[in-house]
């Protein structure tokens, strides 16, 4: 884990299988159907044995997917029970976008023999194309079938598009009070920038949250973790992470440790969407201290993890500050050039806004690692942000350049 990116103290969080998600009683399942070819849909299902407190949080794109609004209404009460995905399409800008995200909530929720309006909803992949709603709600009985305790793996990978492998967390949280599971899973490695990314997120917990805690918790854990990650600076219309809470822990830990157990997932699910975004060969955390505020901290960080100059850079393992101050002057935030140092890798590349000595072949070499570091403090506060990103890559054009041929 990058050093500031997630929570710093891990105390009574014990990760579950290697931090992978649990087996509860009947967390998940999913079904590839026959293994379709990439681009094609295939239903996952995530399913409590009741009415689970829920939240989402979804994109701030104004192209916004139908299944965002459709997720958005159905937990717009605090509760949900099921949520069905479908990976290879967007549902986005067809003309029954809306009809086919609600008949995928609706055929989830007759399968199950639950209300429609307890089923979320979650599209991803090309946009632009009818969804083939007839052959998901063909499979729909199967996925149903397919609900098993060790199903999680399944859906995990069944929600896929171009990731190169699933993406699962989970922690054992324990403290004085008591302990709960909280467990996550994710897909998402292009078109990704906050606020949030191409990215979906089930998380699920069965500590006892109402629903306004589970809304702030989530709120605040993509805050700082899926709204500070960037692959390509495209946000997506189709982004959402959803939490559900069962409350079937009987001695729950405490607020504090719940509060850091959520991050940790976010943040560790975060770091893995980036290191197999698109092409990407190494991670890179950006990190700007000295700000005077948080919003101008994260601004200059992310200015600096979404320049194409900084990504080359990147994938080059070449020290080169001068792009980050570039890419600093271009986040619209007030600082004095003069105050500002630089370390990448470790290593100070720039003091008080010009050159310092350092080896360069040294600097080189420490950024060849799969995961860099670029710290900037620029003497205007005491705020601090992290964003990660990826370097860019030929490859990252190629497959983007071909991604829907």
């Amino acid at each position: 884990m990058i050093d500031g990116f997630g929570p710093e103290d891990r105390s009574g969080l014990t990760p579950v299988d290697g931090g992978r998600a649990p087996r509860p009683r009947r967390p998940a399942a999913g079904v590839v159907s026959g293994g379709p070819p990439p681009g094609q849909p295939a239903p996952a299902l995530v399913v409590a044995d009741d009415p689970a407190t829920a939240a989402v949080v979804t994109t701030r794109n104004l192209v916004k997917a139908p299944s965002c609004t459709v997720s958005e209404q159905h937990a717009a009460d605090g509760s949900a029970q099921a949520i069905v995905i479908n990976a290879g399409n967007a549902n986005v800008a067809t003309p029954d976008g809306d009809a086919h995200a609600l008949a995928l909530a609706s055929s989830a929720a007759q399968e199950l023999g639950i209300d429609t309006d307890a089923v979320l909803v979650m599209s991803t992949g090309v946009i632009g194309v009818p969804l083939p709603i007839d052959r998901i709600q063909a499979a729909m009985p199967a996925a149903v079938a397919a609900l098993s305790p060790a199903g999680a793996a399944d859906a995990a990978t069944a929600m896929l598009t171009t990731d190169t492998h699933p993406k699962q967390v989970a922690f054992r949280l324990s403290d004085g009070q008591g302990s709960a599971t909280i467990a996550g899973m994710a897909k998402g490695v292009g078109m990704i920038e906050p606020n949030m990314a191409t990215l979906l997120v089930v998380l699920a917990t069965d500590a006892p949250l109402g629903t306004g805690l589970v809304r702030q918790l989530l709120r605040r854990a993509v805050k700082v973790t899926f709204n500070r990650i960037s692959v390509d600076g495209d946000g997506s219309t189709s982004d959402t992470a959803a939490l559900l809470a069962t409350g079937s822990a009987p001695t729950p830990p405490g607020l504090d440790t719940l509060t850091r157990g959520l991050h940790a997932v976010c943040a560790d699910l975060a770091l893995q969407v980036v290191a197999d975004g698109e092409g990407a060969s190494r991670v890179a955390g950006v990190t700007v201290r000295g700000a005077a505020t948080e919003s101008d901290a994260e601004a200059l960080a992310r200015s600096v993890a979404t320049s194409l100059l900084v990504r080359a850079a990147i994938h080059g393992a070449d020290p080169n500050w001068g792009r980050i101050l570039m890419a600093l002057g271009n986040a619209g935030v007030e600082f004095d050039p003069r105050r500002v140092s630089v370390r990448c890798a470790g290593i100070t590349v720039c003091r008080f806004g010009v050159a310092a000595s350092f080896d360069r072949g040294q600097a080189a070499a420490a950024m060849q690692r799969d995961e860099v570091t670029i710290e900037v403090d620029v003497g205007s506060g005491g705020a601090q942000a992290t964003v990660l990103t990826c370097d860019l890559t030929p490859e990252y054009v190629r497959f983007n350049a071909e991604y829907t041929t």
